[in-house]
């Protein structure tokens, strides 16, 4: 069983910026697909980010609404996964969630509250 762990959220005024990490248990991290999804209140869970394994090439994805504000990124020696997150905005504010997937498995983080304020 993989377990993540994010952290990283908080309040930050409009124009701020945060970086959530997300550190996975387990030893398949390298060979999965990780994602960072938010969930605003009242409003289903949306994808934000998303990078392949490093055998796939770790090519990213991003959501229309964030791209040119945030980087996604891994450390594989770290089991680790980052989001970087600029020029941060009212309607950013959400509980981020942390995904790892392989073609058989997946695991979910427990999120981590991002609020920003005008």
């Amino acid at each position: 069983q993989v377990h993540l762990v994010e952290s990283g959220g908080g309040l930050v005024q409009t124009g701020g910026s945060l970086r959530l990490s997300c550190a996975a248990s387990g030893s398949i991290f390298s060979l999965s697909f990780m994602g960072w999804y938010r969930q605003a209140p009242g409003k289903q869970r949306e994808l934000v980010a998303t990078i392949s394994s490093v055998s796939s090439g770790a090519t990213t994805n991003y959501a229309d609404s964030v791209k040119g504000r945030f980087s996604i990124s891994r450390d594989n020696a770290k089991n680790t996964v980052y989001l970087q997150m600029n020029s941060l905005r009212p309607e950013d504010t959400a509980v981020y969630y942390c995904r790892l997937a392989t073609p058989t498995f997946q695991s979910w983080g427990q999120g981590t509250q991002v609020t920003v304020s005008s």
